[in-house]
């Protein structure tokens, strides 16, 4: 067996007995089937307006009525797809962009690399929220577009991770050997460089999920996000903010889901660097 089938072996054997992975796999997994499978269960239309403003819970309702008189519940089910595929697809871009650019640096070791090293850092030099906004607020609000500005804002961070994990390992022995051999670049990106990238890698995507569920939610509380009447958990907050007191699962509700997606994701993001760890010590 080779040693890259022995590391992989053992690699996911550790994540099964890692308790942080398989908590934080169970959180994040239910809180996801709940996003997708909310819409479906919708007991009324999440726009219509079907009770009093701020009103009790009552029947069907039984999260009570927001601040124009929308069924809490429906908005709840409703509101978790939006925010969640635009997380998925922003981390997902990010990562599949940042770590091609990476790679290409750490391979290119001429001007593409100083190049996209200086790329990197002019958009590092811009903090992640205020670049956000400035792009969304010039260019409008359109779920694709907000999905693209939060992905250009993680790029970098892909891009530095990626390239220092592949200079690091285009030194090591076995890829100058496959060099030798006259194994082509292509066979020694996909089958020596890419499989030896995936944990640390697999490590930022799940940070890169808790940051971009966060930052998600508070655009959408800023008036930046999924624009009214439509459902989103973040817009829920931000509606229902002024009736916190006499109304308080309009805010709540949104706001515990948010957290335990980010918890989830956070916490098996830890998980998995900490199996990583324990297969490097042996």
């Amino acid at each position: 067996m080779s040693s890259l089938h022995w590391y992989q072996r053992n690699f996911f054997q550790t994540l099964i007995r890692e308790r942080q992975v398989r908590f934080g796999f169970v959180v994040t997994t239910l809180v996801l089937i709940f996003a997708l499978v909310g819409p479906l269960l919708v007991p009324f239309e999440p726009t219509a307006l079907i009770g009093m403003t701020y009103g009790p819970p009552e029947g069907k309702s039984f999260l009570g009525y927001d601040y124009i008189g929308h069924d809490v519940w429906s908005r709840v089910l409703a509101g978790g797809a939006s925010i969640i595929w635009m997380t998925l697809a922003a981390s997902l871009v990010a990562l599949i962009i940042g770590s091609s650019l990476g790679i290409l640096a750490a391979f290119a070791r001429n001007k593409i690399d100083q190049f996209v090293t200086w790329l990197t850092d002019v958009f590092m030099a811009f903090p992640d929220l205020i670049l956000v906004l400035l792009i969304v607020s010039m260019l409008g609000r359109e779920p694709w577009l907000i999905v693209l500005t939060v992905s250009i804002a993680f790029i970098p961070g892909v891009v530095r991770l990626a390239r220092s994990v592949a200079l690091n390992l285009v030194e090591q022995e076995y890829i100058e050997a496959a060099r030798i051999l006259g194994y082509s670049k292509t066979y020694i990106l996909f089958r020596e460089i890419l499989p030896n990238m995936l944990t640390p890698l697999l490590i930022h995507l799940g940070v890169m999920l808790t940051w971009a569920v966060g930052m998600l939610s508070g655009l959408a509380f800023l008036g930046y996000g999924v624009a009214p009447p439509a459902a989103d958990w973040g817009l829920m907050i931000n509606e229902n903010r002024a009736g916190l007191l006499v109304q308080p699962w309009a805010v709540f509700a949104p706001v515990i889901l948010i957290a335990l997606f980010a918890l989830g994701t956070n916490v098996l993001a830890e998980g998995v660097g900490r199996a990583a760890a324990r297969i490097e010590e042996k």
